[in-house]
């Protein structure tokens, strides 16, 4: 039975709604995270239809690791809820045959209730709750996910004023820079990570966070703070080249895939060119700011072939070189 208490929590995630406004890709970022408490789950995923596969779109909990991961639609529970439009429930997953079972055991769940995701009638995507232990929901837990499948799916119909090729740019791509999102980011990462594998080439990733924001947003406010961002996504995307994938990941960092990676200087030459673009001046509204950042990298295989290893050690190598520019601002401080 679906308690005043849930019912309340759904009421407080269609007024968090509500303040997201057009942000598709928010919004599906706090359904998965509220699902969690909703249902005692200890994973929730938004997928996307996409191209024959399933696409986990927005992640949390035990889910969390494996944003952009893809499964065949012909051959999952979440496919099936696609073609169907139906709910589904699986109590089981080593004993279910309409599961993808090595994902299931890859992701860590035994169970799961899997919502249709309508946009216009259309049956495109499902969110998904999901537990290590067999048999933990129930048909209120299935009832009271329906309630977020339409608000998810009235978002949808709204942030894409009823075009789906609108709605899949929407989920997967920053709202404020137009860059690919954490999920379009993680996706491509996966599929390149996959295809090197095969092929024995090189990938670079870099992180890059952008310095002193803060220091802008207290100074000047957020509008200034906003255009220096969007400034920020067009010079990182001048630095690029048109193999490789930029994104911002969320606030002020940002990241890219580099393929092929330059056999001569490495990944060292990519980011010098990307920083020169980063420090060129930068006038808004007639009035000079400064932008720096700083970038780590890393680099497949020669670091590691994990995907959340690689990105593991790019972050550590960003951190050590900020640590690096906040020391040099302190000696230089009068």
């Amino acid at each position: 039975m679906t308690t005043p208490n849930q019912l309340l929590e759904v009421i407080n995630v269609q007024t968090e709604i509500a303040k997201l406004g057009l942000d598709l890709g928010s919004v599906m970022s706090l359904i998965v995270e509220r699902t969690l408490a909703l249902v005692n789950a200890d994973g929730a995923v938004v997928e996307l239809a996409e191209d024959g596969d399933m696409v986990y779109r927005a992640t949390s909990g035990i889910a969390q690791p494996y944003l952009g991961l893809r499964l065949k639609m012909e051959s999952s529970l979440s496919g099936l809820c696609v073609q169907t439009g139906e709910i589904l429930r699986c109590d089981d997953s080593d004993i279910d045959p309409r599961v993808d079972r090595e994902a299931c055991r890859k992701v860590g769940l035994r169970s799961m209730i899997v919502i249709p995701l309508k946009h216009k009638e259309l049956t495109v995507g499902v969110l998904k709750a999901m537990s290590a232990q067999p048999g933990k929901f129930c048909d209120a837990d299935m009832k009271l996910l329906g309630l977020l499948s339409e608000l998810i799916g009235a978002a949808m119909f709204y942030a894409t004023k009823y075009d789906i090729d609108a709605l899949f740019h929407k989920a997967t791509h920053d709202g404020l820079t137009g860059l690919a999102n954490r999920s379009l980011f993680m996706d491509r990462l996966r599929q390149i990570i996959a295809q090197s594998h095969r092929d024995g080439r090189s990938v670079g990733i870099l992180i890059i966070d952008m310095d002193g924001l803060k220091q802008i947003n207290d100074t000047y406010g957020h509008r200034i703070g906003d255009a220096a961002i969007i400034e920020l996504s067009h010079r990182i995307q001048s630095g690029a080249r048109s193999t490789d994938t930029v994104a911002r990941l969320g606030g002020d960092e940002f990241a890219a895939i580099l393929t092929p990676v330059d056999q001569t200087c490495g990944i060292s030459l990519a980011v010098e060119r990307m920083l020169g673009e980063i420090e060129k001046p930068f006038v808004f509204e007639g009035k000079h700011y400064a932008l720096h950042a700083s970038i780590g990298s890393s680099q497949f295989p020669d670091d590691c072939d994990e995907i959340n290893q690689l990105l593991e050690k790019a972050d550590q190598r960003m951190y050590a070189v900020k640590q690096v520019h906040h020391q040099t601002q302190i000696r230089h401080a009068p």
